[in-house]
């Protein structure tokens, strides 16, 4: 394929994609199957590595989320992004409507909209293509998470014109529907669960790795116009309501079930609506916004200190109700957390049915004298998770039993051990065989920061399980194509590829296959330093914690973890089975010694003989640091062709810029 025919070709991809998506994303109208989107995805994915000169900003392709990043860098807003006035009762209500009346002269109307539960950004485009975005932080500098907010489908890399300027404000969340499912994985996975959407929403935001980020399926809703003309012929828009109706026309998702009103009875009326319409909403909210819709009136009725004078949030209140506590289940996640859940009487809280809630670990029951049979004070104050608040000991009759944590694991009976220092009390199942545990093991073992088996997804991994295929990690390597091709929707193709990929997965040594077995508190990171100190899997049977106290970054919580994981007899048998099966145990990079220990160095351009990843291997073999952002802490810039803006703030702050060539001869 020339040149040209692959532009013509991604032009064509870029548009049929971005048209999809929106069918599918805000229309919730597919016209294609899901199959189809992803293969036109793969192609186009394919052709911009293939020609990457022909990559641009816009590309839908970088809505899947970029290279990982050191740190986020700070942005200076260029309107401030202020905060609101909050009031408790329509009594403060009144007052604010009544005093802004006096000030304008009549009956303005206002904007009466929901206010969003998650993280507020401002997003900024040039020439009609999206270039920054930034969390609000202060309200005067927030941090730079545009790679990030690229992987959200509903903010548009490209307007539908090419105005020379715009900046935008609107709030990032999680919607309900796909918060309910992130919890329940990570319940499965035995992880802490998020208190509520906007937590999750602004932990995803700022992931360093913005694939995670874009995992997690965020939104936003654009609530306010912040800077720049929203017309080519400079005309100004007059009124709140206008704006967004022009935010609308360029691409934008704008605040939804928003009225403009006047009067305080229907201002009062619209927000008591909006309370009880928030369970039929996807995003969750706190409370409901009140400002003046005319920008003439804005200007005269002015800002405060902190706040504008125009606009006012009102707060709703907790909803609270008592139940019975029936029961307690217990659930095994793929660390091997033992979570308690609590069943519940069914009761009607904030428009949903509540008969489960979450109760964490056995710290939290105990702090709060939780029993089996209490009244309990269940609360889901705009929360999609419900939680017991506390007991209601002077309700009791003495039927009420004392909880206790299991002594063995619910799916397999080995005995669990309580794990204070860890993960807030945790109680933990530590038999890497236990069938509770297994498909997650085995999914996260396949993973891309692991073993990289591709094809082998939770899916795939279910079937195998399902008919008896494999019961661990261990017998991935037992597959043979037969074993795969006559099961449900795989093929003779399909099982060759995953064969393939099992068996190439055998050279990833060490660094990986630490990372792969699912210690706790043992990320890819740490996995890469144990490896490179002890060079071998047997090496770490015979380690003690004082060995492992000695390796880069690792404390004593983790040292503990990794003397307990490799003293279990499941984990000796397991790690012997792989190694008789080809799989490497030794580490792949070469150990030099700790020349660079205590050093950061910082790649930025295009080197000579060597990639980035290749040239952040040798660093790290010799034991230095890489970072992806330049500081005062930052010991070495290595600078290639075509370094930017990394190379010119490592001059200011007087950082030393080497080349390929020195950063050899240093290790020479």
């Amino acid at each position: 394929m020339t040149k040209q025919e692959a532009l013509l070709r991604i032009e064509h991809l870029r548009r049929e994609i971005e048209i999809n998506s929106k069918l599918y994303y805000e229309n919730d109208a597919p016209k294609i199957s899901d199959y189809e989107y992803d293969m036109m995805f793969r192609e186009l994915t394919e052709l911009e590595e293939k020609f990457p000169d022909l990559q641009t900003a816009d590309s839908p392709t970088h809505r899947v989320g970029g290279r990982a990043l050191e740190r986020f860098e700070k942005y200076t807003h260029t309107v401030k992004m202020g905060s609101l006035t909050d009031v408790f009762s329509y009594e403060e209500l009144r007052d604010f409507v009544d005093k802004t009346d006096e000030e304008t002269g009549g009956e303005p109307c206002y904007s009466v909209e929901p206010k969003i539960d998650g993280l507020s950004v401002s997003l900024t485009y040039r020439d009609g293509v999206f270039v920054k975005g930034a969390t609000r932080g202060d309200g005067l500098v927030g941090e730079d998470v545009t790679e990030n907010l690229r992987t959200i489908k509903s903010i548009p890399l490209k307007l539908n014109e090419a105005l020379p300027y715009l900046c935008v404000r609107g709030e990032v969340y999680m919607p309900k529907k796909v918060f309910a499912e992130l919890n329940a994985a990570r319940e499965a996975a035995g992880q802490p669960l998020f208190a509520n959407p906007r937590n999750a929403a602004a932990g995803s935001l700022r992931q360093l790795d913005p694939k995670i980020c874009a995992s997690r399926r965020l939104d936003i809703l654009v609530f306010n116009l912040q800077d720049g003309s929203l017309y080519q012929d400079g005309r100004e828009a007059l009124t709140h309501t206008e704006a967004l109706s022009r935010l609308d026309e360029l691409g934008f998702t704008t605040v939804t079930e928003r009225k403009t009103l006047s009067g305080y009875d229907k201002i009062a009326e619209h927000i008591a609506y909006l309370g009880e319409s928030r369970e039929r909403l996807a995003f969750d909210m706190d409370g409901a916004v009140v400002k003046l819709d005319s920008f003439d009136f804005r200007r005269k009725v002015g800002e405060g200190t902190s706040t504008p004078k125009w606009a006012v949030a009102y707060k709703y209140p907790p909803e609270e109700k008592e139940t019975k506590l029936l029961s307690v289940d217990i659930q095994v996640g793929r660390t091997g957390v033992l979570t308690p859940t609590a069943n519940l009487e069914p009761v009607r809280l904030a428009g949903t049915t509540v008969s489960r809630a979450t109760l964490h670990n056995a710290q939290f029951i105990s702090e709060r004298d939780i029993r089996l049979g209490d009244t309990v004070v269940v609360r889901k104050a705009g929360e999609i998770i419900p939680e017991i608040v506390r007991s209601v000991p002077e309700k009791r009759n003495g039927s009420e039993i004392v909880f206790t944590m299991p002594e063995c694991c619910p799916s397999c009976g080995h005995r669990v051990v309580r794990d204070d220092a860890g993960d807030g009390a945790a109680t933990r199942c530590v038999n890497p065989a236990c069938p509770a545990q297994n498909s997650r093991s085995i999914t996260h073992f396949a993973s891309k920061g692991a073993m990289n088996i591709d094809g082998l997804g939770p899916q795939v991994v279910e079937l195998l399980l399902e008919n008896g295929k494999i019961k661990d990690i261990a017998d991935l390597y037992t597959l043979k194509t037969e074993d795969i091709e006559t099961l449900d929707r795989m093929g003779k193709k399909s099982a060759e590829n995953l064969i393939s990929a099992i068996e190439e997965s055998k050279s990833r040594g060490l660094e990986r296959l630490l990372f792969a077995l699912g210690i706790r508190q043992v990320g890819e990171v740490a996995a890469e330093e144990i490896a490179r100190k002890f060079r071998t899997l047997n090496a770490l049977f015979e380690a003690s914690a004082e060995d492992f106290l000695s390796v880069n970054d690792i404390g004593e919580i983790t040292a503990t973890a990794l003397v307990e994981f490799f003293a279990a007899e499941e984990t000796k048998e397991i790690c012997e089975r792989l190694k008789a099966l080809g799989v490497k145990t030794e580490a792949i990079g070469e150990d030099r010694g700790n020349l660079f220990e205590g050093l950061t160095f910082v790649l930025t351009g295009t080197l000579p003989t060597m990639t980035r990843d290749e040239a952040s291997a040798l660093i790290k073999q010799n034991g230095g640091k890489v970072s992806g952002s330049v500081s005062k802490k930052t010991s070495y810039v290595v600078a290639g062709d075509e370094a930017g803006s990394k190379l010119t703030k490592a001059k200011e702050l007087g950082v030393a810029v080497i080349s390929e060539e020195e950063l050899l001869e240093m290790i020479k």
